[in-house]
């Protein structure tokens, strides 16, 4: 099974696509989000760091996050491909995700970009704030969570081109016709 890439804006559902592909396929998952989250959660020195920039809706510097991701996919070498949601972010790391998976004799696999309206977003983030109780998730932060996602995340997309491993699905008011959209394109790339 190739690794898999899951590309969106927030709130595009890669955690939720992610789970499902995890579960149908038996992959390794890297949420960089959940990783995050229980560093500062654990009051570890990065997570102070990552703290400081998730609450002004930025992106963790890459040294940080390449150091984090290179750990976490070791751990999970024995699984059948894995799945990175919410990395890489930009072309920088994108690049330094391919220089890690080379070293280790692995690809990237395939990059599953999610296209959701804007107007579908910031409903999805307001609701999940509710629910789970994320100060990450108000309006104010969200929306510049939005702008570094088309200034810095969103032109990643064409670098993804490129390397011939874009995959876009369309979000069309239904989690279970996108899953079966994202399921058919994935056993076509792993036959």
């Amino acid at each position: 099974m190739k690794n898999i890439i899951i590309f969106g804006a927030p709130g595009s559902g890669k955690g939720t696509y992610s789970e499902e592909i995890k579960t149908k396929y038996g992959m390794g998952h890297i949420s960089t989000g959940d990783v995050l989250r229980a560093e500062i959660h654990n009051g570890t020195e990065l997570g102070l760091i990552a703290k400081d920039y998730i609450d002004n809706g930025q992106l963790i510097p890459d040294s940080l996050m390449i150091d984090i991701l290179a750990k976490t996919y070791d751990s999970l070498t024995a699984t059948n491909g894995v799945i990175f949601d919410g990395f890489p972010r930009t072309i920088a790391q994108a690049e330094a995700l391919k220089e890690m998976l080379k070293e280790r004799g692995h690809e990237m696999g395939m990059m599953i970009e999610l296209i959701v309206d804007e107007e579908t977003l910031l409903s999805r983030l307001l609701n999940r704030a509710k629910e789970q109780g994320r100060a990450d998730d108000n309006e104010e932060t969200i929306k510049k969570r939005f702008a570094v996602y088309h200034s810095q995340t969103e032109p990643l997309s064409d670098w993804f081109e490129k390397e011939g491993i874009r995959n876009t699905f369309t979000w069309k008011g239904s989690k279970d016709l996108m899953l079966s959209e994202i399921f058919e394109e994935i056993e076509k790339q792993n036959p």
